[in-house]
């Protein structure tokens, strides 16, 4: 995180801590210039803080630096500067992700928008069979957000990222007036390695694959909907939001073709699994009965009119693999901390190319589609 990304020109008015001339008339001498000793301002978020000078180089020493410490961030260079590993030179391929992250409330039951950020970035890197390396995070900071809060989704950034065992190489902050960043928004980019040898993507799904889920659906959605204080009722239903990379090592481990892999993020499962079928040209038939989905989070969605497959997710992956790996595959996936409750949820079927059907527990079939429109706003 450099310091000479914040060399600005200081915000007009802001009373960021500039050493700003007073004028003192109470002397008989007339009027007599003086310099204050400038603020600390080490409570709250001022747009001071986004100056590039003093507050800013306090700000990064005091909150960024001590949180995400590691030899390539604090050489406090303009860009990271790192060894490519040796997957590299062995016929890996680079893969690049970057993603943006809102959420309302900043802290909600189960993590924050830094774990949010850290666990987002790993796992689309994740999803194309990557291992991930390397995160930039960019922060744009409301004028008045606290510093204590600051502190804590920082510091819980650095937990997911030991989880995932990454480093936050790079970052840059800036701060926005009061009232224009919901108080704090954070953009990353991922870096990681694609191993010689896996071909994962969205298009890989083929006619009698499997379908599997690594636990249950909509868990992330309602726990953010209930810290918000928008449900009649009370819930113990905590975010799912976590690092999948080792889970996803597992699968490959077993030594299983693993065709297709998706975490269901904002328009939940129905949205991924749409767009596998998009991708691959096929048909993705779900079974409703074999969907795993808490009965606090069926409860609220039907409350509310939702549906579970709708419902973000944060820490779940769908995987499609051919049906005679998928019993090793979720013993490896139950065998794993972030899989313990995975399921088999359906099969992959040629026609009609690019639907997803429900085969519901009264013996009828629905059309799956993706969402229309924001189910849930500042959700990830």
């Amino acid at each position: 995180m450099s310091r000479s990304h914040h060399r600005k020109p200081a915000e007009t008015g802001s009373g960021g801590g500039e050493n700003h001339a007073s004028i003192d008339e109470t002397h008989t001498g007339g009027p007599e210039l003086s310099c204050p000793m400038p603020l600390s301002h080490r409570e709250g978020i001022v747009l001071g803080h986004g100056s590039g000078g003093k507050l800013t180089a306090e700000l990064i020493e005091r909150i960024f630096y001590p949180a995400l410490e590691n030899p390539l961030l604090l050489r406090g260079d303009d860009a990271a500067v790192a060894e490519l590993p040796a997957e590299l030179t062995g016929g890996g391929r680079l893969a690049l992700s970057t993603d943006a992250h809102i959420v309302r409330p900043l802290v909600f039951p189960g993590g924050d928008i830094g774990r949010l950020a850290v666990c987002g970035t790993v796992n689309d890197l994740a999803m194309v069979g990557a291992r991930p390396l390397w995160l930039t995070a960019s922060f744009v900071l409301e004028e008045g957000l606290e510093t204590e809060v600051l502190q804590q989704i920082v510091a819980s950034m650095q937990t997911a990222a030991a989880e995932a065992g990454i480093t936050v190489v790079a970052g840059d902050t800036k701060v926005a007036e009061k009232g224009l960043a919901d108080g704090l928004y954070i953009s990353t980019t991922g870096i990681g390695v694609v191993p010689a040898g896996r071909e994962t993507g969205g298009a890989g799904a083929r006619p009698g694959d499997a379908v599997l889920v690594s636990g249950t659906l909509g868990d992330h959605g309602i726990a953010v909907l209930a810290a918000r204080g928008e449900l009649a009722f009370e819930t113990a239903i905590v975010s799912d939001v976590a690092p999948l990379n080792g889970l996803v090592e597992a699968l490959y481990e077993t030594g299983a073709e693993v065709h297709t892999l998706r975490d269901p993020t904002r328009g939940g499962a129905a949205a991924a699994l749409n767009e596998i079928a998009r991708q691959s040209g096929v048909a993705i038939v779900l079974e409703e009965g074999s969907l795993p989905i808490r009965p606090a989070v069926a409860g609220a969605c039907e409350m509310l009119g939702f549906d579970p497959l709708h419902v973000a997710n944060e820490g779940k992956l769908i995987a499609i693999v051919p049906a005679s790996d998928a019993e090793r595959i979720l013993d490896a996936m139950r065998a794993h901390p972030h899989g313990t409750e995975a399921r088999l949820i359906g099969r992959v079927e040629a026609e009609p190319a690019a639907r997803v059907l429900l085969q519901t527990g009264i013996g009828g079939t629905r059309i799956v589609d993706m969402p229309t429109g924001e189910l849930l706003p500042r959700i990830c």
